[in-house]
């Protein structure tokens, strides 16, 4: 199963997250504590995307 990428980048948003840069191959969201690159294809696999939420420090809502 796969997620939706703006599906996650709404999850980090609602949790204070925000867009800071655009790097090479990622995009790249900070809250201000903590940096996360998002990779930018439309679809990342589910357990890619409850590692960026891992790395986040949030849940696993995938």
């Amino acid at each position: 199963m796969s997620v939706k990428r703006i599906d996650l980048i709404r999850y980090l948003e609602r949790h204070g997250f925000y867009f800071l840069r655009e790097g090479g191959n990622h995009t790249i969201y900070t809250n201000g504590i903590r940096t996360i690159p998002v990779k930018r294809h439309r679809t990342l696999d589910r357990v890619t995307a409850n590692e960026i939420c891992k790395q986040a420090g949030l849940g696993k809502p995938f």
